[in-house]
């Protein structure tokens, strides 16, 4: 593990190779699960705000669920996480032609319609984040539907930290991701000299 401000970062988030490979798992993460994506408090808000843009984008299963209960509830473990349609389905999912699982809020966003990419949490994904009193923990979720992308990844030499760059960067900043490729270097070329 790495300290970096008041984050505590997994070393294997420098260690484990990961490229999402959409073709093979096609989006099963929105999918599968005990509860919906985690949001923070304000992104609730947000994406009540952005609702009226997204609408026609959604089944009509999650409009439904989205009259009934709102856009998100809180989890078994308190939290806020999005509504899911009969215990599976992010209601934010949508399918495209050929049969891949994709964010009604991030196609949104790509049609310049909201000004919002899509919870961080999904953005972070396979990063999870969990709040302390004094740190924020930054771990590796391990999940057999990612196999795929766990062979890409190494296929192509990439990182979990390097190829979720954008959403470290817009979570915790410029900085702070410059200071964890620092860290990843050192750590690289220090397991390097013990081989």
């Amino acid at each position: 593990m790495f300290q970096i401000n008041d984050t505590i970062v997994a070393s294997d988030i420098i260690e484990e190779s990961f490229i999402c490979n959409l073709s093979v798992c096609k989006g099963e993460c929105c999918v599968e699960g005990e509860s919906g994506a985690p949001l923070q408090n304000e992104e609730v808000k947000i994406i009540e705000d952005l609702l009226p843009q997204v609408w026609d984008d959604l089944s009509p299963e999650a409009q439904n669920i989205i009259k009934q209960q709102g856009v998100a509830y809180k989890d078994d473990d308190g939290e806020m996480v999005t509504s899911i349609v009969n215990g599976k389905d992010c209601v934010f999912t949508y399918y495209d032609e050929e049969g891949v699982c994709k964010c009604a809020i991030e196609k949104a966003y790509r049609e310049g319609r909201v000004d919002f990419y899509k919870p961080i949490s999904c953005h972070l994904y396979p990063i999870r984040l969990q709040k302390y009193n004094s740190f924020t923990a930054v771990n590796y979720h391990r999940w057999s539907i990612c196999r795929a992308a766990v062979l890409l990844g190494k296929k192509e030499g990439l990182k979990i930290y390097q190829f979720l760059k954008e959403p470290l960067v817009r979570r915790f900043g410029e900085d702070w991701y410059n200071e964890l490729a620092l860290v990843a270097e050192e750590y690289n070329r220090s397991k390097q000299t013990q081989t």
